[in-house]
């Protein structure tokens, strides 16, 4: 704004130099080496054309598109997603973006198939052309004979049919069919996704990602604003849902805009997490406040993440600590990440201070492989069901039973079919899933039996491949 406001003073029309201002920006944004700023430039130029039109009185054109749209383009702003007719459109595949993008993520909660990255070829096909996209596996099929694109109409028809009877029975436990309850909780970062979550049958929230309230600011929230965005949406769940807590998880792929951090060669390896937290100690104690604040509306936990050392472990809770009696209020429950190799491995030591775990699967597995999983050549070697992580996994959920602690899993492969029951056989008590999952992964598992889930993680411990791993748990059709 200070930017746009010079120009202005200097003659320049408001439209101009908003132009001109946010244009600049988003080209700077743009050529940064960290992928999740670079991508944040088209959200800069998806505001900015917004505030633009406004400033000039121009109305946006509505699109309108055929039944059974899969829209091809170079790229798609947050606003395009928000303004989709989901009833025409059904899918979409993109040239630029990642997996971390706004427009991903989105895409993600809203449950539509999706493709980013793909090659430029796709958009000299003609419109109307017949094409199967399938997001699970990032494909898009040209020329499918009639025969197949009626098949895929008919599978799309089956799981929309199970979809609905999926969410008729929602708000029911997650009982397998010999007697064994596993909690079904929602992954989120916002009220809005809270809101969902209830209507899905959520039993709580297993992963509030406060990093995002910091992401989306200028600079960070205040303790209040915190405090009142941690009640509302305790006040949403109510007071038997518990809602646990992660503090802020920036640093790596997620850095903040308003935070001078020094150049990593190895972010990811680097001061991230709660590292960050120890090394902003004021950021840090401002969010424990809020959460010990926000605690009294509902049933929240606090949880620390990247935690690799004891040291690190006592030394956030030294510092929840202080500020409790500082408040006088009463103890939270206290968990940790499991998404340091160091901390599955120290999982039984590490039980005793803490209530519970939950086990970060795609940290965990990226830093097991050591792959990145943003690499754009090694991203789909990235697998959390490979059986060096299966062992990890199993490794902490046993640490913590000999204190008598549960275990969770908050990471991509607790949303995932195949993975749901070998999790559930290693013993792990608690999935927190993609919104959108809750419904289906309450019907999976009153699908299965406690015993099969059983002998299914001890065939994959013993396994060699993920893909061997996933050939156990055939996916559904």
């Amino acid at each position: 704004m200070d930017i746009a406001t010079s120009a202005i003073n200097k003659g320049k029309s408001a439209a101009f130099a908003w132009q001109q201002t946010y244009t600049t920006q988003a080209a700077q944004l743009a050529q940064l080496d960290n992928e999740l700023l670079a991508e944040r430039a088209n959200d800069i130029r998806d505001v900015g054309m917004r505030v633009l039109r406004i400033l000039t009185g121009v109305e946006a054109t509505e699109q309108k598109y055929p039944q059974n749209t899969i829209l091809l383009a170079e790229d798609l702003t947050p606003s395009d997603m928000a303004n989709l007719d989901r009833e025409r459109v059904v899918g979409f595949c993109t040239l630029a973006g990642g997996t971390t993008s706004h427009v991903a993520i989105l895409a993600r909660s809203m449950g539509i198939p999706a493709i980013a990255g793909t090659e430029p070829r796709v958009l000299d096909l003609a419109n109307g052309t017949p094409v199967i996209l399938d997001g699970t596996k990032g494909t898009l099929r040209l020329n499918a004979p009639t025969e197949e694109i009626e098949r895929t109409q008919s599978l799309i028809a089956k799981r929309k049919a199970k979809q609905a009877a999926d969410l008729q029975t929602a708000f029911g436990p997650a009982v397998t069919q010999d007697g064994h309850q596993v909690e079904i909780v929602a992954n989120i970062g916002s009220l809005k996704d809270a809101e969902e979550a209830v209507a899905l049958g959520t039993e709580g929230v297993g992963l509030l990602r406060t990093e995002f309230i910091f992401m989306e600011r200028s600079k960070a929230p205040t303790e209040d604003e915190q405090t009142g965005i941690y009640r509302s949406i305790a006040e949403v769940l109510g007071p038997d849902k518990p809602m646990i807590v992660r503090t802020i998880d920036v640093g790596g792929d997620k850095p903040l805009p308003y935070l001078a951090m020094a150049h990593e060669e190895n972010p990811f390896l680097g001061e991230r997490g709660i590292r960050l937290g120890f090394d902003q100690p004021e950021l840090q104690r401002t969010q424990l406040r809020a959460i010990l604040r926000a605690s009294t509306a509902g049933k929240l936990r606090v949880m620390f993440p990247m935690i690799g050392r004891m040291e690190e472990l006592r030394m956030a809770k030294a510092m929840l600590e202080e500020e409790r009696q500082k408040l006088n209020l009463p103890p939270v429950e206290v968990g940790i990440m499991i998404e340091v190799p160091s901390a599955a491995v120290m999982a039984e030591q590490l039980a005793k201070e803490v209530d519970f775990f939950s086990v970060g699967t795609n940290d965990l597995t990226q830093y097991t492989l050591a792959m990145d999983r943003g690499h754009p050549k090694l991203a789909p070697f990235v697998d959390g069901l490979h059986p060096a992580v299966l062992r990890l996994i199993d490794q902490a959920v046993k640490g913590a039973q000999r204190s008598g602690k549960w275990v969770g899993v908050c990471g991509g492969i607790g949303s995932d079919p195949q993975a749901i029951p070998i999790l559930i056989g290693l013993g792990v008590k608690e999935l927190s899933v993609s919104v959108s999952m809750i419904p289906a992964i309450k019907a999976q598992v009153r699908s299965l039996t406690l015993d099969h889930c059983q002998i299914l993680a001890s065939q994959a411990l013993d396994l060699e491949t993920a893909a061997a791993v996933r050939d156990l748990v055939p996916l559904p059709e």
